[in-house]
């Protein structure tokens, strides 16, 4: 998927997608369909298309920060949740499925049926492990 068919970088086209924050080099954005269940998360996005987190700018990487630490406030402010996840997943097997750099920021919530369980719950079950290991 080439710049053309990104949905980050046509946001525009998206109806959904909300931009709450902006600086020089990325956005902070919500989708509202995500709202239903993921209740205040969002994504921090460079502006530029940047298809993984490793090929950030150094001021990509400032700028992202600045945005997360604002995204918190806000969050902590409009949902005041009990915690967060944040994380980039990178590459297909690492399950980035839209090839446009993204940050997840997703406040936690006591009340959740998965509170407690981190962004490694899934991937560190025993059922994970891999075929090459299971004989270790």
């Amino acid at each position: 998927m080439g710049k053309e068919e990104c949905m980050f970088c046509s946001l525009e086209q998206n109806g959904e997608q909300d931009i709450i924050f902006e600086n020089d080099t990325c956005l902070y954005i919500q989708k509202a369909s995500e709202q239903k269940i993921l209740e205040g998360s969002g994504l921090i996005i460079p502006k530029a298309h940047v298809s993984q987190v490793f090929l950030l700018s150094e001021q990509e990487w400032k700028d992202s920060r600045e945005l997360l630490i604002k995204a918190k406030a806000w969050l902590d402010e409009k949902y005041a949740p009990d915690g967060y996840s944040v994380g980039w997943n990178t590459g297909e097997t690492g399950g980035q499925t839209i090839p446009h750099a993204h940050l997840h920021v997703i406040p936690r919530f006591k009340d959740e049926p998965y509170a407690g369980r981190g962004i490694r719950y899934w991937i560190k079950q025993p059922e994970n492990k891999r075929t090459s290991l299971k004989n270790e």
